[in-house]
Order: structure tokens, then sequence, then C-alpha cells
């Protein structure tokens, strides 16, 4: 399975009712896929810090800077630091938006996803 696939698979089961997902299973998963990493898309992993994101308090940011910057590259570029600074609340020399829009951000971006088919019988 794709990653694409296992976003959209996990966007099927858990929603965006953000009351209703058990935040320690997204904590696990994120843990998960942190020890082994599947190769391609980094969308898998942005979903599982996005979630955790907007379940998560200040105690989380070190999760997300793990996950951003202890994979590659690639999966560092994919996680948004403002989330980041938005759970730790730092003083930073620039604006962070609310935790409301950021939010409504990382919903809109994923509502409606649809992985993309490959045809790998070739």
């Amino acid at each position: 399975m794709t990653n694409e696939q296992r976003v959209e698979e996990l966007i099927n089961e858990l929603g965006f009712d953000l009351g209703s997902i058990d935040k320690d299973r997204i904590v696990s998963l994120i843990e998960e896929d942190i020890a082994d990493h599947q190769d391609g898309s980094s969308e898998y992993i942005r979903l599982l810090c996005g979630y955790l994101y907007c379940l998560g308090d200040e105690s989380d940011a070190e999760l997300l800077k793990r996950a951003k910057y202890g994979i590659s590259f690639d999966v560092g570029c994919m996680i948004d630091e403002e989330w980041i600074d938005s759970l730790s609340n730092r003083n930073v020399d620039y604006p962070i938006r609310s935790r409301e829009e950021l939010i409504r951000d990382f919903v809109e971006y994923y509502r409606g996803y649809k992985a993309d088919v490959i045809d790998t019988a070739e």
C-alpha cells in the first residue's frame, strides 16, 4: 500500500471530528513511522503530524520535531514548522497564525483526499 493510499484509508477511518480521534493512537502511529518510515511520499507522516497538531498541546511539539528532523529532508519539508511553533508557543519574531486557522487549513487540505492510482503491473 502506498503512503497516499494509507492517507486516504486513515482519513476515511478517522475523518475530521477531532474530538473523537484517539490522540494516543496518533502518537503511536507517528512513533512507528519514525522507527520504520516507508519510502515514497511523505503525505502519511504529514497527515499523522497534522492530526497530532490538531489534538495536541505543548508536550507534543518534541514528537513533531522528531518527525520533521529525524526521518529525511523530504519529510522535514512536508511537516509545517508553524505547527511546532504554535504548539511550543515560542517567542518568535514573526506572527504565528491562530490555532484555529492552522487547523482549518489542515482539514481543508485533506478533505476529499484521493490517492493517485498508479499502475504497478508494468
